[in-house]
C-alpha cells in the first residue's frame, strides 16, 4: 500500500530517532520533529513505518491508501 500521508501528533519529545531512520521525510529544525515538505513518502515507506513503530512516545502517524 502507498503512503498518501505523514504526520506528528503533539508530545514529540525530540529524541531524533525519526531523523535518523529516515532524515529525506522528517528534520528537527526545532525542539519538535517535523515531516518535511515534499518528501517522497513511497520512496521511503519502509523508513517511514519503521519510524513509526519505533518512535518512544508515539506521535508519528501515516496513512496508506
Amino acid at each position: 500500500m502507498a503512503i498518501k500521508k505523514v504526520w506528528i501528533e503533539d508530545g514529540c519529545t525530540a529524541c531524533g530517532l525519526c531523523v535518523d531512520v529516515s532524515p529525506e521525510v522528517f528534520d528537527m529544525p526545532d525542539d519538535e520533529a517535523v515531516v518535511k515538505e515534499g518528501a517522497d513518502f513511497n520512496a521511503h515507506a519502509d523508513a517511514i513505518k519503521e519510524a513509526a513503530e519505533d518512535c518512544p512516545v508515539e506521535v508519528i502517524q501515516y496513512e496508506e491508501d
